[in-house]
């Protein structure tokens, strides 16, 4: 089964932290390679928090900065004044034909990609 979404930064951490009220789309999902870096380069991350963002990693494709992404986020950055995180995100969703799950109230305004909000406790 291909993947069909892209799951932003704040979607994992509600996801992780069991703040969502709906479950994740069934199926593969995928990350940026920004969300992958996000989630472990928190500062006052401790080590089973750690296992928790591997452990979830491994479950998801992870998406590399190639070409076509790069080319997409520099478009959604100039075009929609995104914060460069923001458009890699974007780009990433944009170059592989995917919607964006998020719950980025400016992504989903700006509806730069497909998006989708999944509601919190």
């Amino acid at each position: 089964m291909a993947v069909s979404v892209l799951l932003d930064t704040n979607i994992v951490l509600y996801f992780l932290s069991g703040r969502l009220a709906e479950p994740l789309p069934v199926g593969p999902l995928a990350i940026s390679v920004i969300t992958e870096l996000e989630l472990l380069s928190f500062p006052a991350l401790d080590a089973a928090g750690e296992s928790t963002i591997r452990t979830f990693l491994s479950q998801v494709t992870v998406l590399d900065l190639a070409g076509p992404v790069k080319d997409a986020a520099v478009a959604a950055r100039r075009t929609h004044g995104l914060r460069l995180p923001d458009a890699i995100v974007v780009g990433t969703a944009s170059a592989h034909g995917l919607s964006l799950l998020t719950n980025d109230e400016r992504l989903v305004r700006k509806q730069v990609v497909e998006t989708r909000s999944l509601r919190l406790k």
